[in-house]
């Protein structure tokens, strides 16, 4: 990466857009000009970098002049009205929202499984879902040699996932109900500090959240396979940093457990947790901080002689967000894809 780039952050101040400053540091991802963005309300604030403290701008229709590469995280509404403007200006955006994953025309990336989908990008490139990444990580290289034909997923989501407000909503709650108070819930509907709750986003007419749909439209996409079949519980739990799934794979014949550990332990961005005789596998606490997503507990599924049962924890705000993005920009500037390039291919 010999040239640099003006890159810009969008939502700069909430928990992913600062993991997203981190990680462009410690990657020492070639930035030659950062700008950070966030709300007018957030203008003024300052956050580090590199060992200068950088401003905070409010967003603005002029903020993604001579602009390279924007990093959104700022929510779905605001990606819709900022990102055709960054791109209007001549950038890339990487986005971390929802608002246009399963958009025909805008590539759904996790560059360990489908980096020839950024090629594709007409100044939009989508960032998918926390649980779809994690789940596709540890999933794809099994589904390279066996197409996987069923996928049954269950989540156990952390606070995270709702952002910085909702992590502090639950410290707070456990304080008050250590000390007998009544807990206050205000980010989540209910209180989420002992206790637990189906995903509380909107549900369709089959009962399915939009959580849910996200890991059942967004896999089908990054595989480039609509013939999947995939269900999913999501659950959001009082942990406060990294998702956990229990995975259950069904393929048209029988896959050996041994081979599934042999290839998971030789893929990226996975580190195998596995420890029968302490009975130790992925835990968010571990996973909490870490790059890899940590998949463990693989076994045969004694319900069907074709299935195989693993657990994963991952980090929901790096690999489930922030880190994808950056690996994506990194994508773009290793293959010099940040104009569409539709020769494109894999290597």
């Amino acid at each position: 990466m010999s040239k640099s780039y003006s890159v810009a952050i969008l939502g700069a101040t909430g928990a992913v857009g600062k993991e997203l400053l981190q990680l462009l540091e410690s990657r020492n991802f070639p930035v030659d000009n950062l700008k950070l963005l966030a709300s007018a309300r957030s203008a003024g604030q300052t956050l580090p970098f590199k060992g200068e403290n950088l401003p905070v701008e409010a967003v603005s229709d002029d903020a993604f002049d001579n602009v390279d590469i924007v990093l959104a995280s700022a929510g779905g509404s605001i990606s819709k009205v900022w990102a055709p403007i960054a791109v209007a200006a001549g950038a890339v955006v990487i986005d971390n929202s929802s608002a246009f994953r399963m958009n025909p025309e805008v590539p759904l990336v996790v560059p360990e499984v489908n980096p020839q989908a950024a090629a594709n990008h007409t100044g939009i490139i989508a960032n998918p879902n926390c649980t779809t990444i994690l789940m596709a990580l540890a999933v794809y290289p099994l589904h390279q040699v066996k197409p996987v034909q069923r996928i049954v997923a269950a989540t156990y989501q952390s606070a995270s996932g709702a952002g910085a407000k909702a992590m502090a909503e639950v410290t707070t709650q456990t304080s008050a109900i250590l000390q007998g108070k009544k807990p206050v819930a205000e980010v989540f509907p209910y209180p989420l500090a002992f206790n637990l709750f189906p995903h509380n986003s909107p549900l369709n007419d089959l009962g399915y959240c939009e959580e849910e749909m996200k890991m059942v439209n967004e896999t089908r996409k990054i595989f480039g396979n609509q013939d999947i079949r995939i269900t999913a519980t999501c659950v959001r739990v009082p942990v406060l940093r990294a998702h956990s799934e229990a995975i259950n794979l069904e393929f048209a014949t029988p896959f050996a457990v041994e081979a599934a550990r042999e290839i998971l332990s030789n893929s990226p961005g996975i580190k195998l947790v596995e420890n029968w005789e302490t009975n130790h596998f992925p835990m968010p606490i571990e996973a909490s901080g870490q790059d890899d997503v940590l998949v463990g507990r693989i076994r045969q599924d004694i319900s069907h002689p074709c299935g195989l049962e693993l657990w994963l924890c991952g980090d929901q705000i790096r690999k489930g967000a922030a880190l994808n993005a950056v690996q994506i920009a990194e994508l773009l500037v290793e293959k010099n894809i940040l104009k569409p390039m539709a020769s494109y291919v894999s290597s």
